[in-house]
């Protein structure tokens, strides 16, 4: 295996585990806010915000600012904001407030999982790389 090809794949999933990390961010934010009166949740394409970090996707539009009331948000140097829109609300609530308790535990759950995955994958990759770079008489 070549050096760049390592690189290209450790900084893939380099960019996968940061963007997880923030999808999970983005999800703990909406259940933070889930009695915040008005407040919109939002939620992250994952590949869409994966191909415009890694630099396989033009830009989109972006949803940097927040809405009033609403818990921070990405800056304008955020990969993920090609990828950020605003939940489809599945109930109405006389609030206004769209965040779906179930859905968002459902998507942190998930996400967690997908992160320890990929963390996994990196720590494999890395340990079978040294392995490989050892002396027949290291064992």
């Amino acid at each position: 295996m070549n050096v760049n090809r390592l690189t290209r794949s450790l900084d893939f999933h380099a960019q996968a585990l940061t963007l997880r990390s923030e999808r999970q961010r983005i999800i703990a934010s909406n259940i933070a806010n889930a009695d915040t009166p008005g407040y919109v949740a939002r939620e992250m394409d994952f590949s869409a915000a994966l191909r415009a970090a890694t630099g396989t996707q033009a830009s989109a539009a972006r949803l940097d600012t927040p809405r009033p009331g609403h818990m921070g948000a990405g800056g304008s140097n955020d990969p993920t904001a090609t990828a950020m829109r605003f939940a489809a609300p599945s109930q109405t609530n006389l609030d206004g407030n769209t965040v779906d308790m179930d859905r968002e535990r459902a998507s942190f759950a998930e996400n967690a999982v997908k992160y320890e995955a990929t963390l996994r994958f990196i720590n494999g990759s890395v340990k079978t790389t040294l392995d490989a770079m050892k002396s027949h008489t290291q064992g």
